[in-house]
């Protein structure tokens, strides 16, 4: 037992090194939560230590940058991609353990009123549960499966889970109803950050995230027999909800936020009701700020980039990396870089792009010189390397998902742009105008050596 893949020891080093500011006047978990959140958006994570008349406290903002996400994992910002990716390509099965801090407690009488779940925005009707790792099991197959989704709370039992129809858990759902059952599952808070990444892969029917999360730690997530369904729950987490979805009970939602930072309003959702709650004994509730906010955006970026270089790389060998941008709130805008690209190869990874994630909407090819998670440099090949008339490809009527903002009859124009250098557009050709690179890495070496760190932020690597 400990608390080794919770996310307290992230949280203690965030703190060690003044990232985060703990909020020790009383919050109402009714908008003012949220309203600091989002004040704070790009800057520290935050501790909520007074919470309405919870005992709980409530963590926030934890992985709102690349860099923290880097952190979290114990690698550097360039090697986020890549090591999500090769996790994929090298899952690591969890392993089985007889006890876990996540089970110190455990509530069966109204599980959910013993929560101190925010209400974020005026339009939205309910306060929601943004955190949450799903956990569930394929009905047909019983291989395991990890998500993220909503839950908007009715009572301290009932929640409606909204969950996009294409989704692998609205599969199993649908799967669990057609056989006349309910789904089991598993929403897990305030997991190990490895955890909660891996749960936002693109990944097939049958992958288990789970185990992508063990790749990502180096070592097996470590999980404990759920106490009233037949799961099994990473043993260190903070808390534990366990219940069962029933998609033949449809609860109308309202008008919900997106990740576009608009509203939505999709209609019913699925019944989700909740049998237990366990919980370590002074466990730290998480929340995500939910809508066009940082964490959300990079928590889905960063997976969907990693399960976008394994597509594009089945087709386009040479691929090199692949940004999904803040400007697209980290679904639908793409930049695919290419280490000296053949003719053809821009506009094939373009379309793997589009068919592995019917989300994206615009997907530009970059040169290896370009760094795709700059948006101005992206912007300059744009401007400085594109013929739009040989160069934009639009594809109208392309399938796309209902969280899209422009989306009509589930079908919306996708764009992509070549902005790679081609040979025989310019005479001159396309050299950079900079000094030699040896004289431009000495000088570099030498504001390394005689600022200190906050006085060199500006200082590309």
């Amino acid at each position: 037992m400990g608390d080794q893949q919770s996310i307290r020891p992230f949280l203690r080093k965030l703190e060690q090194e003044g990232a985060l500011v703990r909020v020790g006047k009383p919050v109402d978990p009714a908008f003012e939560l949220s309203a600091f959140l989002s004040a704070a958006d790009a800057g520290p994570a935050l501790l909520f230590e007074k919470v309405g008349t919870s005992a709980l406290m409530i963590a926030g903002n934890l992985l709102n940058s690349r860099a923290r996400i880097a952190a979290a994992l114990g690698i550097e910002v360039g090697e986020i991609v890549p090591r999500i990716h090769k996790a994929i390509r090298e899952p690591v099965a969890p392993l089985r353990v007889p006890t876990g801090d996540v089970q110190q407690l455990t509530v069966t009488d109204q599980p959910l009123s013993h929560l101190p779940v925010p209400r974020f925005f005026a339009r939205e009707e309910r306060h929601y549960i943004t955190a949450g790792v799903i956990l569930a099991k394929d009905p047909h197959s019983g291989k395991g499966n990890a998500s993220f989704a909503r839950f908007a709370i009715h009572d301290g039992r009932m929640a409606m889970v909204g969950i996009a129809p294409n989704h692998h858990l609205a599969l199993f759902a649908r799967r669990a109803a057609e056989a006349g059952r309910d789904l089991e599952i598993a929403v897990v808070l305030g997991a190990h950050p490895a955890i909660q990444l891996a749960a936002c892969l693109y990944l097939g029917v049958g992958d288990d995230e789970l185990e992508c999360a063990g790749s990502l730690l180096g070592r097996p997530v470590e999980v404990v027999p759920a106490k009233t369904v037949d799961l099994l729950v990473p043993a260190d987490a903070e808390i534990v909800l366990e219940g069962r979805i029933d998609a033949r009970q449809p609860i109308e939602e309202g008008f919900v936020s997106e990740y576009h930072g608009m509203y939505e309003h999709y209609g019913p959702g699925y019944r989700a009701t909740f049998s237990a709650l366990t919980r370590r004994g002074d466990a730290i509730f998480q929340v995500i700020e939910p809508g066009y906010h940082r964490e959300h955006i990079l928590l889905g970026a960063l997976p969907i980039a990693a399960s976008l270089l394994s597509a594009v790389a089945a087709v386009v060998a040479n691929v090199q990396d692949v940004a999904v941008t803040e400007a697209g709130a980290g679904r639908t805008d793409v930049v695919i870089q290419i280490a000296e690209p053949r003719p053809g190869q821009a506009r094939r990874a373009m379309f793997a792009a589009f068919a592995a994630v019917s989300l994206v909407k615009r997907v530009t090819v970059v040169d290896a010189d370009i760094d795709p998670w700059d948006p101005v440099a992206v912007d300059w090949a744009r401007l400085h390397r594109m013929k739009l008339e040989r160069d934009l490809l639009l594809v109208p009527h392309a399938g796309t998902d209902r969280s899209e903002a422009m989306e009509d009859g589930g079908l919306v124009t996708k764009a992509g742009f070549d902005a790679t250098a081609k040979k025989g557009d310019r005479v001159e050709g396309i050299d950079r105008a900079l000094p030699p690179v040896d004289l431009t890495a000495a000088a570099k070496r030498w504001f390394t050596e005689n600022l200190p760190a906050d006085k060199r932020t500006w200082l590309k690597s």
